[in-house]
């Protein structure tokens, strides 16, 4: 039987909220077992461009990479956002250590194909290296990864902090049984947005289809799902959403989903 693995990606509403932060990591570091932390930071990269006179570009909630909001990005995520995690999470007496995707090639993507948008430098994941990842672990250490991804030519690339948790979990499976943790400000998958309480407890191929009919499911929950479903396609073994009661040993109101 394989090792449980659990890997964790912390939302932006979340990070840039001090107390929310505090009591995340509190929790983080009591989960029991090998975990990796996996963030983002991207309203902290919009407020710092801002004052530097950059200006942000969104696409359907996509960020528009230029050459200079990837230099705002690399030190906010791998940064600021990274290091201030890390040093908290060392004063809750876990021994984390801080990560880009290009740190021990960990993470490799492309630049993502121009279509009918350039992105600029948004990168697309290839792959991860599951044995570097797993000599830290090994070693009683816990990797927090931020956003940022590597070509292998020496050309960082801003990545979806979504998709990087995913293909952690999915990379990670041939080696453990890995669960997803989505945590964000939200319970769950809401039956109704504006009812903090009325959390879908369970989802499965079929009722996700479901909830998708019914308009349910829907905006911004909608490329969170496909990466759930795609990472269970990948083999792993299950993914919850929730907030961060969900970390802790005796909770029960969060989403789990599973095939």
């Amino acid at each position: 039987m394989k090792q449980k693995l659990s890997i964790i990606k912390i939302g932006g509403n979340v990070i840039e909220d001090e107390s929310e932060l505090s009591r995340f990591l509190s929790a983080f570091s009591a989960m029991e077992g090998l975990k990796i932390l996996v963030h983002g930071g991207g309203k902290l990269a919009t407020q710092l461009a801002e004052k530097l006179g950059i200006k942000s570009q969104l696409v359907g909630g996509r960020r528009i990479t230029d050459e200079e909001s990837l230099k705002v990005i690399t030190m906010v995520y791998g940064g600021l956002a990274n290091k201030n995690i890390v040093a908290q999470l060392q004063a809750n007496n876990c021994n984390a250590i801080g990560l880009s995707g290009a740190d021990g090639n960990t993470i490799q993507a492309h630049k993502r194909p121009v279509k009918t948008i350039d992105y600029g430098y948004a990168g697309d994941v290839d792959g991860i290296n599951a044995n570097t990842i797993n000599a830290l672990l090994t070693s009683g250490l816990v990797p927090v990864f931020c956003a940022i991804t590597h070509n292998g030519k020496g050309q960082l690339l801003n990545t979806n902090a979504d998709t990087i948790a995913s293909e952690i979990a999915i990379g990670m499976s041939t080696l453990y049984e890995t669960t997803l943790y989505y945590c964000f400000e939200k319970k769950g998958v809401l039956l109704d947005i504006a009812k903090d309480d009325s959390v879908v407890k369970h989802i499965n191929t079929k009722s996700y289809q479901d909830l998708l009919d019914q308009k349910i499911i829907a905006d911004g929950m909608l490329p969170k799902m496909e990466n759930c479903f795609h990472a269970l396609n990948k083999k792993v073994s299950k993914v919850c959403i929730g907030d961060i009661s969900m970390l802790q040993p005796n909770s029960t109101l969060f989403t789990t989903i599973t095939l």
